[in-house]
């Protein structure tokens, strides 16, 4: 990745017409062959940019046109952007390598192998039946049995919605209908279950339940809190 600070005028002609007139902003002209110009503000995102594949030629300003170099990126539309270089005030380049991605936490995997392993969460004397049992319209994330020895499926959401209501009813609807399970009672477990949830849920006689992931992983002692 190559960083340019560098007082700039922006031109870009394509679909439409933008002109950014001159002024010190960012350049970043990636590995994958993007280039994107931006301001000190605006978070993320870029005042202007070509996406790969484009092409990158950088020629020698015209000596009275007050810039030093112009760059002038194409794609494959024949859109182009011209920027034209006044002054670098920073120029480094920086191998980065092959990015590992993103590796999310507390997603709903995490939560559903975290209240396997803790069936205590919804009660003294639960114990796990399967992890993703098999229905004909798709896996339930949580079977267990209660202290009465009753079956209970549990759909694990990171929010709850109302369509993740609305998916365990199938599945209850389903579960119910097999004499060897029934009856299957439901719950309805996530970070946060918005109230539209609880209240369908609770017409469905379906228990909503609210799991705290610190928790679940031995990071956060509710009796060390002083409130």
């Amino acid at each position: 990745m190559r960083l340019i600070v560098a007082r700039c005028q922006v031109d870009y002609a394509g679909r439409l017409t933008a002109h950014l007139p001159l002024a010190t902003r960012l350049i970043l002209a990636k590995a994958d062959g993007s280039v994107s110009i931006h301001a000190d503000d605006r978070a993320y995102k870029p005042l202007n940019w070509m996406n790969p594949p484009c092409a990158l030629t950088v020629s020698t300003a015209a000596e009275d046109s007050g810039f030093t170099e112009v760059w002038e990126i194409r794609n494959r539309d024949g859109d182009t952007l011209l920027i034209s270089i006044a002054e670098v005030l920073h120029d480094s380049s920086h191998e980065l390598g092959v990015d590992p991605g993103l590796v999310k936490d507390g997603v709903e995997a995490h939560l559903q192998v975290l209240l396997a392993e803790h069936p205590e969460t919804f009660g003294a004397g639960w114990t796990l039946v399967q992890r993703e049992y098999f229905t004909a319209i798709g896996p339930v994330d949580l079977l267990f049995r209660d202290e009465s020895g009753g079956y209970v499926a549990v759909e694990v959401k990171r929010r709850g919605e109302i369509d993740g209501v609305e998916q365990l009813t199938r599945y209850l609807t389903l579960m119910n209908a097999d004499p060897l399970l029934s009856p299957v009672r439901g719950v309805f477990a996530a970070q946060l279950i918005k109230p539209q949830a609880k209240t369908l849920a609770s017409t469905r006689d379906i228990t909503c339940v609210t799991v705290d992931y610190d928790v679940l992983r031995g990071l956060d002692d509710p009796a060390d809190r002083l409130f």
